[in-house]
């Protein structure tokens, strides 16, 4: 009996061994649980301060990238504004110096100065008629000894139609028609009896709706004694004269050299902008032969024939509209994100008034761009169209020392 427990008794030390062992290792399996669970704990909550510290971060990074667009935009338009001084500055600089080029060229040499007296008289003569030949080819009605000091104060109107678009009084004397064009091309006109009739007529038709059997381009429209004068959709430079009574088109034209590049940079969609004054009817382009300048050309109203032609040193380069006042053309310029509009450039065909010696003329604060600025010598306003809304400025004027042809 003895010799066979012997062998039991390593056996039971054996599974007795094994049972410590195994309850050994089920405590550190516990323990290690524990500190994993612990660790992931951790991890977890230092993962959640990471997230609100990142979001933290970038919604900093957002604010500080807006501030400065905001920065940069402001920069931008200070740049624009700056670069347009120093251009209007180097425009100064070069006609004084092609000023005095011409000086230089004209000055005689001594010999040529000891002319006689017969023939420095007749040529004295000659340049007097030639001078008033040409005064002679523009029929000045009215008084024309006035130019532009200040733009007084705004009126808004009323807000009808698109963002772009043209309106007007017909300026011939003794009529009070006011003309509602909307868009940028069209083939509609409105007719209003009186400036009142269109303030009053928020809701109501207009006296008049007149449906064009052709499309017109543009916002550089007028209506003169009754007769519409427009650009002609998908034609580069084509002008019809429509009659106001029945729409049918009384006469057109081609305009040499024009239609090639936009009137304002500003308003890429006008290509021949019309004005009326005191002297008449006129039509104002950008010539790309001529850097981009703008060029004015005086129309007979009845006929659309050519009279004559200027090319001005104004820049068609960020202008947003222009009007002519008794012959001198005033151009209006702005930025293109917007803001006050300015005349920084005029062209006097008289040649007695020049830019270098006019001020700037600032329009009342209303920062945004005009897609259409018209002059009615009559009233000695301008009827402009400011993002859909029609308004109104009243213009000073002073005296020139413009002399005129008896």
């Amino acid at each position: 009996m003895l010799e066979m427990s012997s062998p039991a008794v390593p056996l039971f030390l054996f599974f007795l061994t094994l049972g410590s062992v195994q309850s050994q290792s089920s405590s550190q399996d516990a323990f290690i649980l524990q500190y994993l669970e612990r660790r992931l704990t951790q991890m977890e909550e230092r993962l959640n301060q990471c997230e609100q510290n990142t979001v933290t971060a970038t919604q900093k990074t957002y604010d500080l990238s807006s501030e400065i667009r905001g920065y940069l935009s402001t920069l931008t338009v200070l740049r624009s504004e700056v670069k347009n001084q120093v251009d209007s500055v180097s425009a100064r600089v070069e006609r004084v110096e092609r000023e005095l080029e011409y000086l230089e060229n004209k000055i005689p040499n001594q010999p040529d100065i000891e002319m006689e007296e017969a023939l420095l008289e007749q040529q004295i003569k000659a340049a007097e008629l030639d001078q008033l030949k040409k005064k002679a080819t523009l029929k000045v009605d009215n008084d024309c000894s006035t130019t532009l000091s200040q733009i007084k104060s705004l009126k808004i109107v009323k807000k009808a139609g698109d963002t772009y678009g043209t309106w007007f009084k017909d300026p011939s004397e003794g009529s009070a028609n006011v003309y509602l064009l909307s868009g940028i091309r069209n083939n509609t006109v409105l007719q209003y009896s009186s400036l009142q009739s269109f303030t009053e007529r928020t809701s109501a038709p207009p006296e008049k709706v007149l449906q064009l059997p052709f499309q017109w381009q543009g916002s550089g429209h007028v209506v003169y004694n009754g007769f519409l004068y427009c650009h002609k959709a998908d034609t580069p430079n084509e002008i019809l004269k429509v009659d106001m009574l029945n729409g049918s088109v009384a006469d057109s034209t081609l305009l040499p050299g024009a239609g090639r590049l936009p009137v304002y940079s500003l308003n890429p969609n006008t290509y021949l902008d019309m004005a009326v004054d005191e002297l008449g009817l006129w039509v104002i382009h950008a010539d790309p032969e001529y850097g981009g300048n703008l060029v004015i050309t005086k129309l007979d109203k009845g006929t659309l024939a050519v009279e004559y032609t200027w090319d001005t040193q104004c820049r068609s380069r960020d202008a947003e509209g222009a009007f002519i006042i008794c012959g001198t053309l005033y151009v209006v310029y702005n930025t293109r994100y917007g803001g006050r509009s300015t005349v920084q450039c005029l062209y006097d065909i008289h040649d007695t008034i020049h830019s270098e010696e006019s001020p700037v003329i600032f329009f009342p604060k209303r920062y945004t761009s005009h897609s259409s600025i018209h002059y009615h010598p009559g009233d000695k306003q301008l009827y402009a169209w400011d993002d859909g809304y029609q308004t109104i400025y009243k213009v000073e004027t002073r005296r020139s020392d413009r002399v005129t042809a008896e």
